[in-house]
């Protein structure tokens, strides 16, 4: 679960990277929650 999720990050990384920022997969639990860390320009 933790690679897919990690593939569909990569595909929105670099929108995110155009605009100064970043997006870091923080954990995926057995309950299918994901945590993910927005970095740069996202991050509020």
């Amino acid at each position: 679960m933790k690679e897919k999720v990690e593939a569909v990050l990569n595909k929105v990384r670099p929108y995110l990277q155009r605009d100064g920022g970043d997006v870091e997969l923080v954990d995926v639990d057995a309950n299918g929650l994901v945590k993910v860390r927005l970095k740069g320009a996202c991050g509020g």
